[in-house]
């Protein structure tokens, strides 16, 4: 019996240079920009409905995980990342802060096509203008 390990498999080689190589953080301000920083149509984890919710234009990206998916006829690339605004306190210039306010799950087919997207937002971040 022939014994597969994954471990020391091409596929997951050739994934961790695709992911070195991969500048994740353009994927997401390219996301932003097609978006014009809006997030139409959110229910929050309580089924609450926005209609629109605007994100900051300061907004950095942080990937924390990565995951490949194969179907029967699929294969997928999902990229989880953090979203961070640096926010300033208009009282006081110099204060200077960073503030998680969601996460972004982006999925890509295997032509590194754009195919689905979830947002988990804070939406009691001052940072985020609610309509």
């Amino acid at each position: 019996m022939t014994r597969l390990e994954l471990k020391n498999h091409q596929v997951w080689r050739d994934l961790t240079e695709i992911l070195e190589n991969l500048d994740a953080n353009i994927l997401v301000q390219e996301h932003l920009t097609q978006c014009d920083y809006k997030v139409c149509g959110y229910w929050d984890e309580q089924d609450e409905y926005y209609e629109t919710i605007m994100l900051p234009r300061n907004l950095e990206a942080e990937l924390v995980s990565s995951s490949i998916g194969v179907t029967h006829t699929e294969r997928f690339l999902q990229l989880k990342f953090s979203l961070i605004s640096d926010s300033v306190d208009a009282t006081q210039a110099s204060n200077h802060h960073t503030q998680k306010i969601g996460e972004l799950v982006l999925v890509y087919d295997e032509n590194l096509e754009f195919v689905d997207e979830n947002w988990i937002l804070d939406v009691d971040s001052p940072m985020l203008e609610i309509n």
